[in-house]
């Protein structure tokens, strides 16, 4: 293997990955994997010890812990748990679990604010503030946030999720400002229009709809989980040494029309 290839190894890294249980995170989480990192998914889902199970039947270890990212006082016990799994070191943390509630900003209810900006953001600032802790101490570490479009611009009946994405976009680029002098790169992935189980059915309950945002991509197409994959082991990898406090949009195009 060359000394170019060999930059995009994880083979001997440790890996936490927040709301890994299913779905893109899920699949990120796997492409850590697949490069060789030995992997934590944390997640409240039960499913999660099936997913870790799964996915560790090739190659490295594979664990899994439970738990709630809301509970703010929780988290620190969470991050030690997942930490004393990797042998008490970490070299990435991807910070992707998130949630989504649509509502209008007269109406939208207080409790789901508060929740959605708690795991979002909240919990991207906490665990990123334990484990750069950690990375700093180590000298090294690859922190990858997971932000979104409305990271860029605000959208309609989601307000909590523009307002906790573009959090994340400037909790990443501050942390990065503190942290990339000291071998610890953190940067973030902004999906844009993704097919997952929560955009599954929009083809058909609203075809208009669909067919006004896939016209608005570049690309013709929403994006797929392997869409992710390779980017996300770019910022785990050497191959991103002099990249930190990066956004970086996967949308096919959608920001550059």
């Amino acid at each position: 293997m060359s000394d170019f290839i060999q930059q995009f190894s994880l083979k001997g890294k440790k890996a936490i990955v927040t709301g890994g249980a299913k779905g893109l995170c899920n699949g990120m989480a796997q492409a850590l994997h697949d490069a060789g990192a030995e992997v934590v998914l944390l997640d409240i889902l039960d499913m999660v010890d099936e997913s870790a199970k799964r996915m560790a039947e090739n190659g490295p270890m594979v664990h899994a812990v439970r738990g709630d990212l809301s509970k703010t006082e929780g988290l620190k016990e969470l991050y030690q748990k997942c930490l004393e799994k990797l042998g008490g070191r970490v070299d990435i943390l991807l910070n992707g679990a998130g949630i989504q509630f649509r509502a209008p900003a007269v109406e939208f209810p207080h409790d789901r604010w508060e929740k959605i900006v708690a795991i979002n953001m909240n919990a991207v600032f906490y665990l990123s503030q334990l484990a750069g802790k950690t990375m700093l101490e180590q000298k090294y570490g690859k922190i990858i946030n997971i932000a979104s479009m409305t990271s860029f611009f605000a959208s309609v009946l989601i307000p909590a999720y523009s307002a906790s994405k573009a959090g994340v976009a400037q909790i990443t680029k501050a942390l990065s400002n503190e942290w990339a002098s000291q071998g610890v790169n953190v940067n973030a992935i902004a999906p844009g229009y993704m097919a997952t189980e929560l955009t599954a059915n929009m083809k058909e309950v609203n075809p208009k709809q669909y067919d006004e945002i896939t016209s608005r991509i570049p690309m013709g197409r929403w994006g797929k989980m392997e869409d992710l994959q390779g980017l996300t082991v770019f910022l785990a990898s050497d191959a991103s040494a002099y990249i930190s406090g990066a956004v970086i949009p996967v949308d096919g195009g959608f920001m550059g029309k």
